[in-house]
């Protein structure tokens, strides 16, 4: 298998080790993985390399990530779900060939189920779909991911994100940077078998942004259409913050999503909420500082309250 993974000896692979989140440095390094640029067929070869180097903490965390183990796995074996299922796979693979390559990279360099990943990068797209048991309630009952401090002045413009999300995430994340056959580069705070970034990331282009999770009611879910991952995915190639815009707009996105896109070389900082049906609203941010947590504060969709 590693036979086919290719890349140019120019520059070696390198590890760093940064500290983040508390004085306890010993028992909170989070490892950086450095590598590329690839010769060609990056996708595949980009999702091997990560999975190989990190096979130990996604196995881990498929393991114990209670949300795959009792509703995600249980789903995908009854009949009902093998219509979103194909259709998701269908439509994100067509869309986003590369990074659909990617997920079966990271599936075969981890040594894990293909199935395992795919449910795990579609996760938001597929729960709202499943029943809803006394048992095992709906992640989405409760919004607790990240959350952002936004503001831009004469003075400064600073993004602050707080990194907050499932228990099964704690201790099973990373930071990879990629160089990429075309010259881009990016940097990606990236989650245990899933694509690059579901959390921030930046590139060379002066490209950052970070994430917040949102909460629409299911009425404004369309079943089968993009998923978030690949859209994030996607922003970490943008090459300017007007590109991550239209990257973001032309999405067609199954689930809502909001974006903290950052101009690092013009100082820009715009939120943007999205949802489903390529709805899709920007603001500047200015002097007045901008918080922005799990739910939707200037694009009007139903959501969960």
């Amino acid at each position: 298998m590693f036979s086919k993974i290719r890349c140019h000896q120019h520059k070696p692979l390198h590890t760093h080790i940064v500290a983040m989140g508390s004085t306890n440095l010993e028992s909170n390094k989070l490892e950086m993985y450095e590598f590329g640029p690839f010769e060609e067929d990056e996708g595949f070869q980009i999702g091997f390399l990560i999975g190989q180097r990190f096979s130990k903490l996604i196995q881990n965390r498929l393991s114990t990530d209670l949300i795959l183990q009792n509703q995600l796995l249980p789903f995908a074996q009854l009949p009902n779900s093998q219509t979103l299922i194909h259709t998701l796979s269908q439509t994100n693979k067509n869309k986003f060939p590369n990074y659909w390559n990617e997920l079966k990279g990271i599936a075969q360099g981890s040594c894990v189920p293909f199935l395992n990943i795919l449910l795990l990068n579609f996760r938001k797209e597929i729960l709202p779909f499943i029943p809803k048991t006394k048992e095992y309630p709906k992640e989405e009952d409760i919004n607790d991911d990240c959350s952002d401090i936004l503001v831009v002045s004469n003075s400064m413009a600073v993004a602050v994100h707080n990194e907050d999300a499932n228990v099964a995430l704690v201790g099973h994340t990373y930071l990879v940077k990629v160089t990429l056959y075309n010259g881009t580069t990016f940097t990606a705070y990236t989650y245990a078998g899933e694509l690059p970034s579901c959390a921030f990331g930046f590139n060379n282009h002066g490209v950052a942004f970070t994430l917040n999770s949102v909460p629409p009611c299911e009425e404004e879910i369309v079943g089968g259409a993009i998923g978030r991952n690949f859209v994030s995915r996607d922003l970490l190639e943008a090459t300017s913050i007007e590109d991550a815009l239209a990257r973001i707009h032309s999405s067609e996105a199954s689930v809502g999503h909001s974006y903290n896109l950052i101009d690092t070389r013009t100082r820009r900082i715009l939120n943007v909420e999205t949802a489903s049906r390529n709805r899709i609203s920007v603001r500047e941010i200015g002097e007045t500082p901008f918080f922005h947590a799990n739910m939707y504060l200037h694009l009007q969709v139903k959501q969960v309250i």
